[in-house]
This record gives structure tokens, C-alpha cells and sequence, in this order.
């Protein structure tokens, strides 16, 4: 039975028409797309704008004075645009493209920890946060003598969060950086943000923060959360892989050494000094993912043509339902709980490896991330060596989460005999 709540006026059929692979079949079954975390589907209109790139223009940028430089550099230019509007940043110059989060989060911990890190030193970051907000904190910290400090992580997976009455001390005056993922990858859990940024820039603590998870599921502010940075990628949010974005505050870009050198991010080179040329393409050096960066913006235009309170509004409902659904099944958890969370489940099966069970969904055409999902730490606070998750997209229906309830019910049923 679908649910009451779950809206007659969203346009599912034609979201999912723009979807080509939604159309392909594995193991002989139609295919039922659950992978959305790891990364998205493309709608057709981001495949037609990066194949466009490469068929009609496919120069370089910002290097030319011929036609199709200039058409380069405008297309590249007006995405950075897109997506300074997307997350409300103040300038497009504040928009860095990389090639996605994790060279963001290096981005920042190389240019952060030259910037502000002294020995004895903090950084805080989380204890449900992906492996690319650990490791650059953990060089960064070696490589100054810094500490890298871990706020708890609860029962439901929830932060306990930094206060004068919960958890006093945790922000020392020692502590120079917060990195703290907004959307945890693992549990969904949607994080307090803008409540933990202004804590720490009462305290003149630097703040960035993960966004991977976010941005595909709900409005993002960089202005209303106050951050200093803000990190994401292109291709958990409809756009093509290899491309990303750190949000910078243009103040502090300014003071920020570049974390790469090459061609692009200078202003002047002798033998003797090289200066460097402002924010962004301080931190773009060399040639950039160029037809990338179009397909980003054409997947944020893509995101702004429907309305994205609907989108999470519909991933909501999903949500309930599969949480409901699957806690049917004999032996069944899931972790976490959290009161406030985006379109992900990660669940554990009394008996049943992780693994066995995503190889089963498969074979039933149903695609979901198996392992620790690049969050090690958190399954070590939870006792587990990792889970099946699922995640959810816009083009994702009710009946595919029946259809994972039940290929999941028979899947337990074979593994346990």
C-alpha cells in the first residue's frame, strides 16, 4: 500500500524519463538504482552538455583569443556562477572547482595547516566523518605537531554536541579548525551545522564543512550556516565524476596559500619568486576538468528546474516507508536512528554478511553500497565491520523500496536456510 503522505502532484514519470540508465537491465531485471551515495544517475541533459563540450567546442580556457577558448571560458565561467548561486555564496570568485571532495578537504587541510597550525595545536572534527575528512587532518596535524580531537558519536548516531553543558572543553583554546560533515554518508544523520559554526566563530575557530551528502538533498546556505568553507562534489549530485567545489570566504582565501602550483594560479614567475593570482584560480592550477565543470552546471540548473523542497520532500517519504518496511525482517537493524535525517538507511542482518546480502540484491537487478562505506572509525563505535546501505535519489518510487523489501526478505531467507 503506498503511503498517505506521498504527494499525487510530484512528477516522478517525467523525472524518471530523464534518466537513461533507469532503462537498463541487470541480471535480466529491470534496474533499481539504491547506490545514490556513492553516486548519482545523470539526467540526459548533463550527458548531452559534456558530450556537446567535447563535440562542438573542446578548447581550452582562459588561454586563447580564438572563438572557441572564449566559448570555453564562458561556459566554464557561467557554471561557476550556477553554483555560486546554488549554495548562495556571496562571489562567484569564491567557488574553487577540483576534482571533487576529497581533493577539496586535501584542498583545505594542505593551505589550512600552513596557514594557522602551530605544535600542540587542535583540529575537531567527528566520529561518523568519511575518510577524506580524517587522513588531510591527520597529515596536517603530523606534519605541524597538532592534535586531531574527536567529538562522540551517540547511540543513534547523533553528534554530542560542544557546549557549556554538553561536553564543556571540548573547544580548547587550542583548537584552531572544526571539520565537520554536514550529511553523514554512512548514517544519514543530517548534523547541526550552522548551531557547531557558531560556536566555534565565537571562539575565532576556523569551520569547514563536508557537504558531499548534502548538497544532493537539500538547500544549501554557505552564507546562513557562516562556514568558512564548504565542500562537495559534482557527482553525487547529478553532475559527472571528477569535479567539485570548495566554497571559499573570499577574506580568507585571500590568506590562504595555494595548496598545487603549475600554469593558471599565478600572476607573476621569476626563477627567484612567483606571485600568485587571486582567488579562485589561486587553487585551480593547470588545466581544468573543463567539460566537468559544464556538466555541473548544467546539473545544478538541471536540480533548480524542479523544486528541490519537492525532491526532499518525496526522498522523505521513501524513507519512512523502506524504514518501516524493512524493520518487518527477522533480525533486521538499523544504523542510526537520527531524528533528523536525509534519504539513507544502513542496515545490519543478524547472521547475514554485509556482503552476501548485496550480492543476492543484485542478482534481483537491485544496486545498494556494501562495506564501511569509507567510514572505518564509525563502524569500530558501532561493533560492526560494516552494512548495506541504501540511498535514495528523486526518481526512486515506492514500489522499488517494496521491491528491495522483498528481494532483501528473500535474500535473508537463503542466506540463514
Amino acid at each position: 500500500m503506498k503511503p498517505a503522505t506521498l504527494d499525487p502532484a510530484y512528477r516522478i514519470e517525467e523525472i524518471r524519463a530523464q534518466f537513461p540508465i533507469l532503462k537498463e537491465r541487470v541480471h535480466g531485471k529491470p534496474l533499481i538504482y539504491f547506490d545514490n551515495a556513492a553516486t548519482s544517475q545523470k539526467p540526459r541533459r548533463v550527458i548531452k552538455a559534456v558530450s556537446a563540450y567535447y563535440a562542438t567546442i573542446n578548447a581550452n580556457v582562459h588561454r586563447g583569443v580564438h572563438t572557441l577558448s572564449n566559448l570555453a571560458t564562458e561556459a566554464q565561467e557561467a557554471a561557476r556562477e550556477a553554483v555560486r548561486q546554488h549554495i548562495h555564496a556571496k562571489y562567484a570568485h569564491e567557488v574553487i572547482f577540483t576534482s571533487g571532495t576529497t581533493a577539496s578537504m586535501n584542498l583545505a587541510a594542505s593551505s589550512l595547516g600552513q596557514l594557522l597550525l602551530k605544535k600542540g595545536d587542535e583540529v575537531l572534527i567527528s566520529g561518523m566523518e568519511h575518510h577524506a575528512n580524517i587522513v588531510p587532518w591527520q597529515l596536517a596535524c603530523e606534519r605541524y605537531g597538532a592534535k586531531l580531537k574527536v567529538i562522540p558519536v551517540t547511540d543513534s548516531g547523533e553528534l554530542v554536541i560542544p557546549g557549556p553543558t554538553r561536553n564543556p572543553g571540548l573547544f580548547t583554546d587550542r583548537t584552531r579548525i572544526l571539520a565537520i560533515t554536514h550529511v553523514s554518508n554512512t548514517l544519514g544523520t543530517i548534523n547541526p551545522v550552522k548551531e557547531l559554526v557558531a560556536q566555534a566563530k565565537k571562539l575565532g575557530i576556523i569551520t569547514v564543512v563536508d557537504g558531499a551528502q548534502a548538497v544532493p538533498h537539500m538547500r544549501i546556505d554557505v552564507q546562513d550556516l557562516g562556514c568558512d568553507l564548504y565542500a562537495f562534489s559534482g557527482h553525487k549530485m547529478y553532475a559527472p565524476t571528477g569535479i567539485g567545489v570548495l566554497y571559499g570566504r573570499e577574506e580568507l582565501l585571500e590568506q590562504m596559500p595555494p595548496w598545487q602550483g603549475g600554469g593558471e594560479m599565478i600572476d607573476q614567475v621569476t626563477f627567484e619568486k612567483t606571485t600568485y593570482a587571486k582567488p579562485p584560480f589561486k587553487f585551480e592550477a593547470g588545466t581544468p576538468h573543463i567539460a566537468g565543470i559544464i556538466g555541473l552546471g548544467e546539473a545544478v540548473r538541471w536540480m533548480q528546474d524542479y523544486d528541490l523542497d519537492a525532491m526532499a520532500a518525496h526522498e522523505h517519504v521513501l524513507l519512512e516507508h523502506a524504514t518501516k518496511e524493512l524493520l518487518t525482517i527477522d533480525g533486521l537493524r538499523i544504523i542510526g536512528t537520527a531524528k533528523e535525517k536525509v534519504g539513507v538507511i544502513s542496515i545490519v542482518i543478524d547472521g547475514v554478511h554485509h556482503y552476501d546480502l548485496g550480492t543476492l540484491l543484485d542478482q534481483q537487478g537491485i544496486a545498494v553500497r556494501t562495506g564501511h562505506h569509507c567510514t572505518q572509525p564509525l563502524m569500530d563505535r558501532f561493533g560492526i565491520s560494516g552494512t548495506t546501505r541504501v540511498s535514495f535519489a528523486p526518481f526512486n518510487t515506492i514500489d522499488e523500496v517494496d521491491a528491495l523489501v522483498a528481494a532483501t526478505g528473500r535474500a535473508v531467507k537463503m542466506l540463514k536456510g
